[in-house]
């Protein structure tokens, strides 16, 4: 029995094996922590080897032009970095508003307008510590103010075709059905629109935003998971190394500092001898700690030298959070090299804006959480070995402004101008744009290899072979007449129903997966009913970014998560309203300003 004769349920054995793909793709990366890009790799060579897919259907994806041109606008956007353009306007856009709803103004728009043009995530991790410095000036929570400008990046990325992926995978596929590229503006007035009734919906609810402590705030007071003690001139552990007196073995803490006179030990070493009026700083469970005090016959402090101020002219407390795929979740810091690797000494851990009370060196880390981190202060925050453990919220360099600014800034414009007036097609543009970066040395070519993101590369290009097989195979055939039966002839109904599906599949699933595989459902849909498709798939270009109700529906949620001090039914309280205002709204301007057609 071949594939084509097997048939169960209106599905042939390739359709079964492409539905029996996608699910367990998705169920592996909502489930486990293994990295998105083999997940699609493997899902490919499934496709291939099943036969579902013949080797030039399976690697399509890796020439897709829309594949290809966010590739290379990787190398546009590392020239926007390295010149300064994006950190100079975020330094000088904010302002001193009077109000919040002044100030989620202020913060919603540029960011959205940067991220109509750049990456989503470049943009928020910009942003996120300029916004916690701000919200202190202004009195504000900035858990009032970091989910909304994560909701401003993925509302302002679906205004050009350019600013969010889904918007160029779905016009590419359009393109390669149809003979007709859409222009790289076709989304801005519907995008726009969404973005203005977005700003106004977050500060009509701005009551369901929460006022969460933040995880930094949490260790403000170094009092509160350190203390510092004194070794008398007569103890009687003078002229021992540190472990002959066992203080490398402390119940409940861990040394993390010695003080010999005005020099400071950091980290502290085994063999480090103990000398009188010596200063001890520990780090975990005070009360266990506090009895050395009986064990050793050491003394408290009469001033504790261990203090943001003091510390920051020798050694620095930075505040870094664990990311969600970091080599550190569920491990102690002590099962790990962490702290010898790079020369720093876990202070403490907070959690949902906690500081833990337990020694830091115990605590089995978990994604999410906030380090504070003694470290040297010439250290490199921005290796890449480092930034895959832990991301440091003061970790944005800030590069000097001059003329490769302004020309870096000249050749974003022109890409665009270029491309908007059809003068030459995106992806020409795109090239253009690189190879100028290059030429004018706004970026070195070994900086625009490293800013090319190959996983997302590879999640892109899998995303298209996907939405390749559901439609190959009659997945998208079958599920479109499915919600015509379901919704009728009605060309809004279905619009809808398909648009609210996409969007709350975008809440588990990258957005990039979800619009092609809603691609060819949308397509066929439409052309059943016997409609352009064109404001179909704008609808669906804007369904698929607008994921506001779960942390993992972007990375930019992501992004702000630990910041903010967030809760996951933080943004289910407020993201869940906003799905449905979106969508509405999406919905609504998406046919008054591209009215359904019959076809001809």
């Amino acid at each position: 029995m071949d594939a084509e004769s097997f048939m169960f349920l209106g599905f042939n054995l390739h359709a079964w094996i492409t539905i029996f793909t996608v699910l367990t793709m998705f169920s592996v990366l909502l489930f486990t922590k293994l990295r998105s890009d083999v997940v699609f790799l493997g899902a490919i060579g499934i496709l291939y080897v099943t036969g579902v897919l013949d080797a030039k259907e399976a690697f399509s994806g890796f020439s897709n032009t829309s594949v290809v041109v966010v590739g290379v606008l990787f190398v546009v956007v590392a020239g926007l970095m390295h010149t300064g353009v994006l950190q100079w306007i975020v330094k000088h856009l904010l302002g001193h508003p009077k109000s919040y709803p002044d100030a989620v103004a202020r913060l919603m728009v540029p960011v959205a307008a940067l991220s109509s043009f750049l990456s989503n995530t470049t943009v928020v991790a910009l942003f996120v510590n300029i916004v916690k410095i701000w919200s202190k000036k202004l009195g504000i929570s900035p858990s009032k103010l970091l989910i909304p400008l994560s909701y401003a990046s993925g509302m302002g990325g679906v205004c050009t075709l350019i600013g969010t992926p889904p918007n160029l995978i779905i016009s590419g596929l359009y393109a390669d059905h149809t003979g007709t590229s859409m222009n790289v503006l076709a989304t801005t007035l519907p995008g726009l629109f969404c973005l203005l009734i977005g700003i106004l919906s977050i500060i009509a609810m701005r009551r369901l935003l929460p006022e969460r402590q933040t995880p930094s705030s949490a260790f403000e007071e170094t009092a509160d998971y350190t203390v510092e003690l004194v070794v008398p001139s007569d103890n009687p552990y003078v002229g021992k190394t540190i472990a002959e007196a066992r203080l490398n073995e402390v119940p409940g803490g861990k040394l993390i500092e010695l003080v010999h006179f005005d020099t400071v030990i950091s980290p502290v070493s085994d063999k480090e001898p103990i000398m009188g009026n010596d200063r001890l700083i520990f780090a975990g469970q005070i009360d266990e700690i506090l009895d050395l005090k009986e064990s050793h016959g050491f003394v408290n402090a009469n001033h504790t030298v261990f203090s943001m101020d003091e510390l920051d002219h020798s050694r620095q407390l930075r505040t870094a959070h664990v990311p969600p795929r970091s080599s550190l979740i569920r491990k102690t810091i002590r099962e790990t090299t962490f702290e010898k690797d790079n020369n720093m000494v876990l202070v403490a851990v907070a959690r949902q804006g906690e500081c833990l009370k337990r020694a830091p060196q115990q605590i089995k880390l978990h994604a999410g959480d906030t380090l504070l981190l003694e470290c040297p202060p010439e250290l490199n925050l921005n290796t890449e070995a480092m930034s895959k453990d832990v991301q440091f919220f003061d970790s944005q360099q800030i590069p000097y402004s001059g003329p490769k600014t302004l020309v870096s800034t000249f050749i974003m414009i022109a890409m665009v101008v270029l491309s908007a007036l059809k003068v030459l097609p995106l992806l020409q543009c795109a090239f253009i744009a690189a190879a100028a970066m290059l030429v004018f040395r706004c970026c070195t070519p070994n900086q625009a290899m490293k800013a090319i993101d190959w996983d997302i590369i590879m999640v892109f290009a899998g995303s298209v072979v996907l939405g390749l097989a559901i439609q190959k195979t009659g997945i998208a055939e079958r599920l479109a007449f499915g919600i015509l039966d379901v919704c009728g002839s009605n060309p809004l109904v279905v619009m809808t129903a398909i648009c609210l599906v996409g969007t709350f599949a975008t809440e588990f699933i990258s957005n990039t997966a979800a619009g092609a595989m809603f691609f060819p459902i949308m397509y066929d849909a439409a052309v059943t009913l016997g409609y352009d498709p064109f404001p179909f798939l704008i609808a669906l270009m804007i369904s698929v970014s607008s994921s506001f109700a779960t942390p993992i529906g972007s990375p930019t949620h992501m992004l702000v998560y630990a910041p903010g001090g967030y809760r996951f039914s933080d943004f289910i309280r407020i993201g869940l309203p906003m799905n449905f205002i979106i969508l509405a709204a999406n919905i609504f301007i998406v046919n008054i300003v591209y009215p359904l057609t019959p076809l001809q």
